[in-house]
């Protein structure tokens, strides 16, 4: 989640504040004994984004964050975490169907007057909310982040198990790196896109795959983990959601 969001919703949201401050070798190994199993052998694009599970729950056309068509030639996928202890996959589809994610629209800032983005993943789902070819609103206001590239939000309510949501991620970032040609560099975290204006100027986000508030060893080992699922995939194309 973002500054300055009214949730119209019955979410009480808790915010996290404190950093990962160094690179914690022991919970990586617990959010890795967490993953799901991996079926031996090579298996075509397909095959990887059933294991996605994507649940399409698509912001209607014309309303509050769709409310006007913003095309996109997807060139990024921005990695995001919640940061809503109470708040499921479920929830946030939700609130951005009832445009219940609400920011102050401004010139240099927020351009539609909603928070909007194209993924939540949770541990055993991922909910599309928008088609992966539309602009979201979630990064840098008018900057790159928000023109090209693809959101996704992990969540990180209670009973949530983190471990699952970030290979279930992974392996979403995996698919869609194939479906719009998109490299491993430019799967980057919310940190990556500066928010000109805000300070601090870049977030800690996804904060728990960072170190300092930065990109380091914990994100390296997750664009690790992006990888060893995009090289399961077969040669071929993947098909693009939306």
């Amino acid at each position: 989640m973002r500054k300055n969001v009214a949730l119209f919703l019955p979410l009480t949201l808790a915010f996290i504040v404190a950093a990962c401050a160094t690179y914690d070798g022991s919970r990586v190994a617990r959010w890795e004994a967490r993953f799901a199993p991996v079926p031996p052998g090579a298996m075509t694009p397909d095959q990887l984004l059933a294991e996605a599970h994507i649940k399409l729950d698509i912001i209607p056309a014309g309303t509050v964050g769709r409310r006007y068509y913003r095309p996109m030639k997807p060139r990024y996928i921005t990695i995001h975490s919640t940061q809503n202890y109470t708040g499921n996959a479920y929830n946030h589809a939700l609130a951005l169907k009832r445009g219940a994610l609400r920011a102050t629209k401004r010139k240099g800032g927020n351009r539609i007057g909603f928070l909007t983005w194209h993924f939540t993943v949770q541990d055993d789902i991922a909910i599309q909310h928008l088609p992966c070819r539309e602009q979201g609103e979630h990064a840098d206001f008018d900057g790159v982040g928000n023109n090209y590239s693809i959101g996704i939000e992990m969540c990180e309510h209670q009973g949530n198990d983190l471990g699952q949501t970030i290979d279930r991620t992974a392996r979403l970032a995996a698919y869609l790196m194939r479906a719009y040609a998109i490299p491993l560099d430019h799967v980057v975290p919310h940190y990556h896109w500066p928010r000109v204006g805000t300070s601090p100027l870049h977030k800690d986000c996804p904060h728990f795959l960072l170190e300092n508030g930065r990109p380091g060893q914990t994100w390296r080992w997750f664009q690790g983990r992006v990888q060893f699922h995009y090289n399961r995939m077969l040669a071929g194309p993947a098909t693009p959601l939306g």
